[in-house]
């Protein structure tokens, strides 16, 4: 099918006659225009077909918005380098929902289990305190303390503490720095939060274990199964 212009009117010629002329081929050519269909040169005129690709052009772009979306809702890790086992573990002083700074040198001679999650009530990071609340008793018998640490305030620690029945101590890093020196700093739908890891220190400061992307749900019991091994290794 071709479409002319003769006179100033559209028409359409199919094998040298005049199919449609005037509003009919006008109209042919209105639909060309909604992207449906297309007009093209041809040796007659104006050569009209349908684009008939549009749809696998639709489904072609599919896998992009499909890797856009995932980019967009994945973490996105901002920190640098993970401390590794055997490494002397970076040092810290931060405010927890009890008011005074705690430190790492404060719990020389204990186990240090060092944990980052990313927010304070939310229902991974809820489960995840109330596992470890749960195994309190376990970890003091293995001369060990907990210590939570997200980029929360601490009025936000003291609410969740309040609200969960939390007796161990939650650090606010809120300028992001010991999250930051842990490798632990990541960006999620957009936001900074710190990731889920975790750092096993033995009573000398050294990293003994790290966790890394944990599952809330049985941390608690791999650490304590860690923890009970490297006990008896010594």
């Amino acid at each position: 099918m071709t479409l002319a212009r003769r006179a100033g009117r559209i028409v359409e010629i199919r094998d040298g006659k005049i199919i449609r002329d005037g509003p009919a081929a006008e109209a042919a050519q209105g639909r060309a225009s909604n992207g449906r269909e297309r007009i093209r040169p041809g040796p007659n005129g104006l050569h009209f077909e349908t684009q008939s690709d549009n749809v696998s052009g639709v489904r072609r772009t599919q896998p992009f918005l499909l890797l856009l979306l995932l980019v967009l809702v994945s973490p996105v890790v901002l920190a640098g380098a993970i401390p590794a086992v055997g490494d002397k573990a970076p040092g810290f002083s931060l405010p927890s929902q009890e008011g005074p700074p705690v430190t790492l040198d404060q719990n020389k001679g204990k186990w240090v289990v060092l944990y980052f999650y990313p927010k304070d009530m939310t229902p991974g990071c809820t489960i995840e305190a109330h596992n470890f609340q749960r195994d309190l008793e376990k970890y003091t018998k293995a001369n060990a303390v907990v210590l939570g640490v997200s980029l929360d305030s601490v009025d936000s620690h003291k609410e969740f503490c309040t609200k969960e029945s939390l007796s161990f101590k939650l650090l606010s890093d809120a300028d992001r720095k010991v999250t930051t020196t842990y490798g632990s700093l990541t960006s999620y739908l957009g936001k900074e939060v710190a990731a889920r890891n975790t750092f096993l220190i033995d009573p000398a400061g050294v990293i003994r274990k790290v966790y890394v992307k944990v599952n809330p749900s049985a941390h608690s019991e791999d650490v304590l199964a860690d923890l009970g091994k490297l006990h008896a290794s010594k």
